[in-house]
């Protein structure tokens, strides 16, 4: 394998910066200043204060969000903190340039204060169309995300959380079509409890699963409600609690191999392996099982060995290996539909459109038991799914502007490709080396 770390030091070093702003108007004259900005200006800023909807026609807002991240939780590095987040978060903004055709501002801020978060978000929303919450730990990332989801008129969304949470059920959509399940039906384990599989949770059940076949397994054990922690869980950790009152009603206990046993799924997202999950405990699981070991860098479990204790379909997190649930698949597009309908909020409906238009496009495509989900070279799949989010948006209500499914998929087409062939010709003109 590539050692990408000391290859990113490098290119790191020698462009200093992923993305960067440049002008998107002609300047050609001393008098187009004089349109762009003074005196020219002015009409707009008094055209925007007597409506302030106008905002989103005359400037940026539009298509421009912002990453806020306090470091916490850092791409698994844990809490490394506000400076260390700024590489990961301008990554994350080129991903939603190129996939999405958004603008993203890096905002790695000096406080892991949830209220202060909360706060600060609230002061910059009127320069943003949405916010992209990233890397923060949990339970805070609950708290905030709830918070600004609440008072906010624009769409605030947790990556963590919704876009892990959109691309494992798209995954689980074809992957249970593959062994001939039904999600109403399936016996599911949760290894890890946090951000990631509450959210990955939650969604399912909007999408129809039963929470009452859930098992969850944290660092503790498995969850019920006679744990000796559960006053403790209820206090400090509510979305956690809540689940341990939806599920494994039965009240089981024991670690992973005793939630294994007779689940048709298991959905892990907890400490990177191998060996976190045993060989042998994946044939305590009912026929075909599905596995998707989401740790990285390296899986719970590693594939082969899934198989040969008759795992059906694996699924990691890991881009060298088939199946890679990714959340670049979700986010990109999302905040594309959702921007372009200028919508106040991104709903679970939305990612349910979202998870269920990208299963549809690796559907038509020719499932099997090593591509159950696309990839994101296949950049046809954004704007497909922009406009499955958009048309939602609309359905729901929380839309300012309405659109038909091909006009937002021609809209967002043209986006993504301008983006794509804008790369093109810098790169060919030697401006980005």
């Amino acid at each position: 394998m590539k050692d990408y770390g000391k290859i990113a030091l490098g290119e790191a070093l020698r462009y200093r910066g992923k993305i960067q702003v440049i002008p998107k108007v002609p300047i050609k004259s001393q008098e187009d200043f004089a349109i762009w900005y003074t005196p020219g200006v002015a009409q707009l800023s008094k055209a925007i204060y007597k409506n302030k909807e106008l905002v989103f026609d005359y400037t940026w807002k539009w298509n421009t969000i912002a990453i806020v991240t306090d470091g916490s939780r850092v791409l698994g590095l844990g809490n490394v903190g506000p400076e260390a987040s700024l590489p990961v978060m301008e990554g994350k903004a080129l991903l939603f340039k190129y996939l999405g055709g958004v603008d993203a501002i890096p905002l790695p801020i000096a406080s892991q204060d949830k209220d202060k978060i909360v706060e600060l978000v609230k002061l910059i929303e009127p320069a943003f169309g949405g916010i992209n919450l990233e890397d923060i730990e949990s339970p805070k990332c609950f708290y905030v995300l709830e918070k600004l989801s609440a008072t906010l008129n624009i769409p605030v969304w947790h990556d963590d959380q919704q876009g892990t949470a959109g691309a494992v059920l798209a995954g689980l959509i074809n992957a249970l079509k593959l062994v001939g399940k039904r999600l109403k039906e399936v016996a599911i384990t949760f290894v890890g409890a946090g951000a990631a599989n509450i959210a990955i949770a939650k969604l399912l059940i909007s999408a129809g699963a039963d929470p009452k076949s859930f098992i969850f397994v944290d660092s503790k054990g498995i969850l019920h409600l006679k744990r000796e922690d559960m006053k403790k869980l209820k206090r400090e950790n509510p979305w956690k609690y809540r689940l341990a009152t939806l599920s494994n009603i039965e009240c089981r206990t024991g670690g992973i191999k005793e939630a294994l046993k007779g689940a048709d799924v298991l959905i892990a997202a907890s400490r990177p392996g191998p060996g976190v999950v045993k060989k042998e405990w994946i044939k305590l699981m009912r026929d075909d099982p599905i596995i998707f070991a989401l740790a990285n860098p390296v899986p719970e479990i590693w594939p082969w060995e899934a198989k040969e204790a008759g795992a059906r379909v694996v699924a990691t997190g890991r881009s060298d290996l088939p199946n890679q649930i990714n959340n670049s698949l979700i986010f990109p597009s999302i905040f594309r539909g959702a921007l372009d309908v200028r919508s106040k909020r991104i709903t679970d409906g939305m990612i349910i459109a979202a998870a269920k238009e990208l299963a549809s496009f690796a559907e038509k495509r020719g499932i099997n038991e090593d591509y159950i989900i696309p990839k994101m070279t296949e950049w046809e799949v954004y704007p497909r799914v922009a406009a499955s989010v958009a048309v939602q948006a609309c359905k729901e209500g929380v839309s300012r502007i309405s659109v038909s499914w091909k006009e937002e998929y021609n809209r967002a087409y043209k986006i993504i490709e301008l983006t794509r062939r804008t790369l093109v010709i810098l790169l060919k003109e030697g401006l980005i080396k």
